[in-house]
């Protein structure tokens, strides 16, 4: 059982399916505020904290995507786990979600264990990558672990909570091949399935925030086949085949 500290929203017109996940969720432990529409959402935002955010796609008022893009704008909510829910299963579905701010993403109808699941390796991730708390330096790159911030000649970069630990599982093994198996593992395990490639979108976006000029060498480089590499500074100025 968890001891009530971690306090989870969910925003979803589905009246009966929230009754159902809140009272499922708070049966292992967690506190559940419900919301039907984005405006209610973003009231609750405003007022409280929250540790996770569950986000339909759908709602009555807008789209979910919206209030996504929206509080990955803001530092005050550009960390918080987010996990989205949606009737629209497509594969092109997930993608946008995640490349909108989502850490992940899943389509109804589905298993309340497996909410339950990915909420537990979301929360987990918020302090699940072991760091230094040392300032690691990479050029105009700065990447702060006591912080969790990430910053280019010191403005802040917009990661999301998952994509800075991802970050900083490469930046920490500079000119190391990691694979997306072993970067899975440190992460506590991202549910993925077998022909998701949300990694991917998620190294896309770390690559949009960190490798703002397009005349500098790019820092994290696709080693095809085998995963993903932080190059070091002398290797940082050609993609491997």
């Amino acid at each position: 059982m968890q001891d009530m500290s971690e306090h989870i929203l969910l925003i979803d017109d589905d009246l009966r399916l929230s009754a159902m996940v809140a009272d499922y969720l708070r049966s292992h432990g967690y506190q559940v505020s419900s919301a039907p529409t984005l405006s209610a959402g973003r009231d609750m935002l405003a007022r409280h904290a929250y540790d996770a955010l569950v986000l339909d796609l759908m709602l009555p008022d807008g789209d979910g995507l919206d209030l996504c893009r929206e509080l990955r704008a803001s530092p005050r909510s550009r960390a918080l786990p987010l996990l989205m829910l949606s009737a629209r299963g497509e594969p092109t579905d997930r993608i946008v979600g995640l490349e909108v701010g989502a850490d992940d993403y899943l389509p109804k109808p589905f298993e309340p264990r497996e909410l339950l699941a990915r909420l537990r390796a979301l929360l987990r991730r918020t302090g699940a990558v072991e760091t230094d708390d040392d300032v690691l330096s990479f050029g105009r790159l700065e990447i702060d672990p006591g912080l969790r911030q990430a910053r280019l000649e010191g403005a802040p970069c917009d990661l999301t909570s998952y994509q800075f630990d991802l970050l900083c599982v490469l930046a920490q093994h500079p000119g190391r091949v990691l694979s997306r198996d072993h970067i899975m593992d440190v992460l506590k395990g991202h549910p993925l399935e077998a022909f998701d490639r949300s990694i991917d979108v998620h190294i896309s976006r770390i690559r949009a925030a960190i490798e703002d000029d397009p005349k500098e060498p790019k820092r994290i480089l696709t080693v095809r086949g085998a995963g993903y590499v932080f190059a070091k500074k002398q290797d940082a100025d050609s993609e491997p085949a």
